[in-house]
């Protein structure tokens, strides 16, 4: 990693700690002559000292960003990245926070390892989705954690066709589908019945949600596959959501084509805490 002479900052709006750490870590990086850039959430916490730029143009320039909030944040963050590599630092301020697994008492010490070198990095790879209209690409999105088709409306369920590369797996009969990273895997997939997947292992998940058949199960599939689902639902029936953020209404026959981006995030992640220690942590697993 290139020294650090330039830091972006995003921060989750109306954070209870946002007046007191945002300040903190500005005065920091000022007392060793690093650079910032941030977004206009992150200076809402200054007082108009600091002029904003939009949070796609905020990792400009840096060689690190970091990410004040919670996994929502950084999944914001994550798009304004938008593939180029630059390494997150992620501070939990929000709840449960599965990505964002830096304490605030870890702040300091943490970002000074990084000065140093010594921090380590986990790389998540992040996955590609297309959506096809008569033939023709209409919309490309990357997403951390998610791809997810659900129902619009109230009390209807929606018809998906999935396939796997060339191979038929299923007409669901469902409220929706979620294709899921590992990364994802602790997310909207786990709530709907999905595996915990293991962040270095190559695949990707069905999930399926609420399904009519409940034999219906998730289904894990290799990393370099392409799924395709075909949306059978009328009009506007259905809606495509990439990680619970951005998206947009599907229409009667519009394909939505998954897989693995060519791109990856990488995650500052604390040296003391391992995979299974976030999942002791955060669900709440017993100690040994």
């Amino acid at each position: 990693m290139e020294p650090i002479r330039m830091v972006g900052i995003i921060t989750k709006p109306d954070v209870r700690q946002g007046d007191s750490i945002v300040p903190a870590v500005l005065a920091w990086l000022d007392a060793r002559g690093i650079a910032y850039r941030m977004d206009e959430a992150t200076a809402s916490y200054t007082n108009g000292a600091v002029k904003p730029l939009p949070r796609d143009h905020v990792p400009d320039g840096c060689q690190l960003v970091i990410v004040l909030g919670g996994d929502g944040t950084l999944l914001s963050a994550a798009r304004a990245i938008a593939g180029r590599e630059i390494p997150l630092f992620a501070v939990n301020l929000g709840g449960l926070g599965f990505l964002t697994a830096i304490s605030t008492d870890e702040l300091f010490p943490e970002l000074e390892r990084a000065l140093r070198n010594e921090h380590r990095v986990a790389r998540r790879r992040l996955l590609s989705c297309e959506v096809q209209r008569a033939g023709t690409t209409v919309a490309h999105y990357e997403a951390l954690n998610d791809v997810v088709i659900t129902k619009a409306h109230i009390a209807r369920m929606i018809d998906l066709v999935c396939n796997v590369d060339a191979h038929f797996v299923c007409r669901y009969k469902a409220d929706g589908l979620i294709v899921s990273t590992p990364t994802g895997s602790t997310a909207y997939s786990l709530s709907a019945g999905g595996p915990i997947v293991f962040p270095s292992v190559g695949a990707l998940c069905i999930t399926p949600i609420c399904p009519h058949t409940l034999t219906n199960r998730p289904v894990l599939v290799s990393d370099s596959s392409v799924i395709q689902i075909l949306n059978q639902a009328a009009d506007n029936v259905a809606y495509l959501t990439i990680d619970g953020q951005v998206g947009e209404p599907l229409k009667e026959q519009d394909r939505v084509i998954c897989r693995s981006s060519q791109h990856a995030l990488s995650l500052i992640r604390p040296p003391r805490m391992l995979f299974f220690d976030v999942l002791r942590q955060k669900l709440k697993w017993g100690e040994r």
